[in-house]
């Protein structure tokens, strides 16, 4: 099953566009989460159509959602918030870690999240973005790696790329919230990031130790 081939009822999105409107990671959206009841049924769906995630809606109006990679279940990621919350048009969403705030702001959409809510993973710095660029594959290890270099220090532009290396099918991840999320916690400044081929993500921290992520959100197919 590829990308946009999908059974009726689900809508894939492209979450975390380039400003040309091309790349973004493609989002899986199961509108009405009781057609897949139990975990294994929404596991074994979110398997199946191979995205790097896919997120169930169980109360559209809440905004209460169960998340999954192709191999295990989330409890918070950023591009399926994201792209959920801009799609359901919502301005809260509720998980298990806690309330997200999300809103709209011209043609970007946005959530607030605590950087402790996102899946652990190695944040490493690359001397060069042409490092970043020269990699032709996970580089050797276990678990999440989010490779990144300054583009423009001053002006906070940073050119990254992620590696769940989890085993899934999933050999890189066109465009990480949860791992921009940490990468802006760290350094405690605003970024615009270029992941992946094209993908643009923008974050910005807040005093209360939030940060915000933010990015263009494309529907790609309407299930």
């Amino acid at each position: 099953m590829n990308d946009y081939d999908v059974p009726a009822g689900i809508d894939v999105l492209r979450v975390f566009c380039g400003p040309d409107g091309r790349h973004g990671n493609a989002l899986g959206v199961v509108r009405d989460g009781r057609d897949h009841p139990d975990e294994a049924s929404r596991q074994e769906l979110a398997r199946r159509l191979g995205f790097s995630e896919t997120v169930f809606v169980d109360d559209p109006e809440r905004g209460h959602l169960d998340i999954y990679t192709p191999g295990l279940r989330l409890p918070f990621a950023g591009h399926p918030l994201v792209g959920a919350a801009w799609l359901l048009d919502l301005e809260v969403l509720e998980l298990s870690v806690g309330e997200v705030f999300a809103r709209q702001d011209g043609e970007f959409s946005w959530i607030t999240a605590r950087p402790e809510w996102a899946p652990p993973r190695t944040l490493e710095r690359y001397g060069s973005a042409a490092e970043v660029e020269a990699l032709t594959g996970p580089p050797p290890g276990e678990g999440g790696l989010y490779v990144w270099a300054w583009e423009d220090e001053a002006a906070g532009r940073v050119r990254a790329r992620a590696f769940p290396r989890r085993g899934d099918g999933i050999d890189e991840d066109e465009a990480t919230g949860a791992a921009a999320l940490l990468l802006s916690a760290r350094l405690n400044r605003a970024l615009n990031i270029r992941q992946g081929r094209g993908s643009q993500i923008l974050t910005a921290p807040a005093p209360d130790g939030t940060v915000e992520i933010g990015g263009r959100v494309l529907l790609a197919v309407q299930g």
